[in-house]
């Protein structure tokens, strides 16, 4: 897994809510989560979730063992994760050589308030595995008997996250995917970006995950004796679906996944470049002349006002296969 990052600052914990429950005609006891507008959990239910995922998330990083945390982990974390434990049971089929188990202290709860499915809520978290960073993780869910599971991760260095929006009572405020007042709907942003990387244009703010890395990669799909191609697509639906929390200055911090591809073809006469034995644990078909990896990742994004360039705060992807031929 690796990262593009720029900053971070510290979401408020969030105090604990009543579940609203009402009694039917029938006597049958109903939980109105689909209609009425309340927290997506507690406080309390959110550390118990953190806590859940690590304790998974060590087991599946010290035994390669993909059924350790499957159910703690979803959408773009998942397809990552998947991948990694799949490649490092291939590669050390008794277990992690190098297994340090990951620490997360100093926790930040973020809670929206909102109505509907998937429920979800932001953890931001201090770390021993990135000096000077905060684990910054969404955990979500599709029913009330589903265990929480993480679907967006991503890694901020400094102090310049933005500041979510509270109410008097500490609850963050949930953005719809389909919001107009912002420069970008949460809806439309991973379908932008991904045409934004293969084509460039107006929306985007320049920075490491924008400008600076279109240019990165025009310069290496052009190295002497190799050509790289490379295809991005969006992520929208289901657990890749975009989530977005209220900024306080009125724009939206918008957590959303892409996929993309590069293809590297040796001319006559060249070589591929060397493929990684945990690479080779994901691959399908002979790379002899050209070979496919596919990648997932997920980012962040500042959303301002109508008129505001999206500036993409950081990326963190994985690769999750790879295609010889």
């Amino acid at each position: 897994m690796s990262e593009v990052r720029i900053g971070l600052g510290r979401p408020a914990a969030a105090a604990a809510a009543a579940v609203v429950l009402s009694l039917t005609a029938s006597g049958c006891v109903t939980v109105h989560g689909e209609l009425e507008v309340v927290p997506t959990t507690t406080k309390a239910q959110a550390a118990r979730a953190l806590d859940t995922f690590v304790t998974a998330y060590n087991k599946a990083d010290k035994t390669y063992d993909r059924a350790a945390d499957a159910k703690y982990v979803t959408g773009a974390l998942g397809a990552i994760d998947a991948a990694k434990l799949k490649a490092g049971r291939a590669v050390n089929p008794q277990g992690n050589p190098s297994f340090k188990p990951l620490e997360l202290t100093d926790s930040h709860y973020t809670i929206p308030k909102k109505a509907g499915w998937p429920r979800w809520f932001v953890v931001d978290s201090a770390n021993n595995r990135v000096a000077d960073s905060r684990w910054v993780m969404v955990f979500t869910r599709d029913d009330v008997d589903e265990p929480w599971a993480v679907s967006y991760l991503t890694v901020f260095r400094g102090d310049t996250f933005p500041e979510f929006r509270k109410d008097a009572d500490g609850w963050a405020e949930s953005v719809a995917a389909d919001d107009k007042k912002l420069a970008m709907r949460p809806a439309d942003l991973s379908k932008k970006y991904a045409a934004y990387l293969e084509d460039g244009g107006d929306g985007f703010a320049a920075g490491p995950a924008t400008s600076e890395w279109r240019a990165a990669r025009k310069k290496n799909g052009t190295r002497p004796g190799l050509s790289t191609q490379f295809i991005d697509e969006p992520l929208t639906s289901g657990d890749y679906a975009p989530l977005a929390l209220r900024t306080e200055d009125g724009g939206a911090l918008v957590f959303f996944a892409t996929r993309r591809y590069e293809k590297q073809t040796a001319f006559a006469g060249s070589d591929l470049p060397a493929v990684s034995p945990s690479v080779k644990a994901l691959m399908t078909g002979d790379a002899k002349q050209s070979v496919t990896y596919g990648f997932v990742s997920n980012q962040t994004a500042h959303v301002g006002s109508a008129g505001d360039d999206v500036e993409v705060l950081n990326r963190v992807e994985g690769i999750t296969t790879a295609e010889g031929s």
